[in-house]
């Protein structure tokens, strides 16, 4: 699997390519908002996936996090509100996940996407732009799988301190050349997660 980097300074986004490993499988963990605290078992948890990439979709917090994901796979994140003076980190990221032959998948990650289930129109434009046909988000630390304006939502929830009753999940984006599948999996138990 390689990546490769552009980089628009002026804007803080960032375009990548990921090349699908020879297995012809890409797992990728998606996490959010970690606000410095991830669940004591996220580790493992993202360990046991086997990932190929990990993406990260903001409110890092303390930038020891990201090491600390680096450690399991490559890393690609996001700043988000709370690391709005975070040096280094893009606003947006395009991503194409690639055989040798063609794109299989265009990715937008992005901190703050949606208001309620419904795509922001800031953000419809963005993902247009980029012919992006799902976009990562976090910032509800809501689990949520979804469609709107025929562009697939993918919310990962947060492996971070729990908000009101919400469940600690991540998300695993499986893309091979003939299937993509999205589900959320708990911290807490590190089983697949589906809502009650």
């Amino acid at each position: 699997m390689a990546a490769r980097r552009r980089s628009t300074p002026r804007t803080l986004h960032e375009s990548h390519v990921i090349d699908l490993p020879p297995s012809g499988q890409l797992n990728a963990v998606v996490v959010a908002d970690t606000h410095s605290q991830p669940h004591p078992n996220a580790h493992a948890v993202i360990a046991a996936q086997q990932p190929h990439v990990i993406f990260h979709a903001g409110d890092i917090g303390d930038l020891t996090v990201l090491d600390h994901l680096r450690q399991l796979a490559p890393l690609f994140a996001v700043r988000g509100n709370i690391d709005a003076r975070t040096p280094g980190l893009a606003d947006t990221m395009a991503i194409d996940l690639r055989t040798p032959e063609r794109s299989l998948l265009k990715l937008l990650l992005i901190h703050i996407a949606v208001y309620g289930p419904k795509l922001r129109a800031e953000v419809a434009r963005l993902a247009t732009t980029h012919a992006a046909r799902a976009v990562l988000c976090g910032h509800s630390h809501v689990p949520f799988v979804g469609r709107d304006k025929g562009i697939v939502l993918f919310n990962p929830g947060s492996i971070g301190p729990r908000r009101f009753q919400l469940p600690i999940t991540l998300g695993l984006l499986q893309v091979s050349p003939t299937n993509i599948s999205l589900r959320h999996i708990s911290c807490e138990t590190g089983e697949t997660w589906v809502p009650q």
